[in-house]
């Protein structure tokens, strides 16, 4: 029980890299990127070719993280400039991305083992895989939040929270809500191509198919975040969203114990993703009910 603990929480730090990526581009730009498929994969088809063709596994994620960011770049200039609407710009960097993967790759997948990863340093002080994944994560991830919380309070991160909540009153203030977009749709894949790299590090391989549904589970992060864990301020957010990832990794780990099949967990996903986004609406039925029964009383 205890090992599958642990191989939940590791899961779920890494993939929470990619939950906050989502969060940016679904909560605070208020747009649906369905880039994020397509950059998961491509973070981790980079940094598993440079490892394997010897480079240094940090400088191998810092690469693929600028991969990340150059997609991001792209979706935004395709809904921003071409006027495409965001979600069909998502989509067609999406299905662009595969075949680019493959050319990056070469093949649909590569092996990354007996091969040095960012975690070796900390296996080698003694640490297990799973507790190696975790460490180096839970740094990546503490490291991520505070940078996140620090560049969103500046003068250029609120322009692109009020983007999200009001663009014609950020218009309105001569601020360019274009640039805004581009900026943060680049900054949320560059954290999906982070967390690619690093899941294909910590399971060993990298896969052109990967990235498949996975934006399915960074909403099912988010929302569980929000419902269980979300505070008041912007920090506690986000640290929510890695409690977030963490819980639904938690879940799908208990869930396949319980003897679900594995070929069921997408559409295990997509329920619990519509649940958690009717809660409001089942809110707003209950409250009026439980008013009149507690003006009966």
């Amino acid at each position: 029980m205890l090992q599958i603990i642990s191989g939940a929480i590791s899961l779920g730090l890494v993939w929470a890299i990619m939950t906050i990526g989502v969060y940016i581009t679904y909560r605070i730009l208020d747009i649906a990127d369905l880039t994020v498929e397509g950059t998961l994969a491509m973070g981790a088809a980079i940094a598993a070719q440079a490892i394997t063709q010897g480079m240094n596994p940090y400088l191998a994620t810092f690469l693929a993280m600028l991969g990340g960011l150059a997609a991001g770049l792209t979706a935004g200039l395709l809904h921003t400039q071409l006027k495409i609407p965001a979600l069909l710009s998502g989509i067609l960097t999406m299905i662009a991305l595969y075949s680019i993967n493959l050319r990056i790759m070469g093949k649909a997948n590569i092996s990354l083992l007996r091969v040095d990863t960012v975690y070796t340093v900390f296996e080698k002080l003694g640490l297990s895989a799973t507790a190696a994944v975790i460490v180096f994560a839970l740094i990546c991830v503490l490291a991520i939040v505070s940078l996140l919380y620090w560049f969103f309070g500046t003068e250029i991160g609120s322009a692109i929270r009020a983007t999200g909540n009001n663009p014609n009153m950020v218009r309105a203030q001569g601020i360019n809500t274009d640039v805004m977009k581009i900026i943060g749709l680049v900054i949320s894949n560059g954290l999906v191509a982070i967390s690619g790299a690093l899941i294909a590090q910590s399971q060993s391989f990298a896969d052109v198919q990967m990235g498949t549904g996975s934006i399915v589970i960074g909403l099912a992060s988010v929302i569980i975040g929000e419902v269980l864990f979300s505070g008041k301020n912007f920090y506690s957010r986000l640290i929510s969203l890695v409690l977030g990832a963490i819980t639904y990794r938690l879940i799908i780990a208990f869930v396949l114990k319980l003897g679900m099949p594995a070929n069921d967990l997408k559409l295990f996903t997509a329920i619990t993703v519509a649940i958690a986004l009717s809660l409001p609406v089942f809110k707003k039925k209950i409250h009026p009910v439980k008013m009149s029964f507690q003006g009966g009383q």
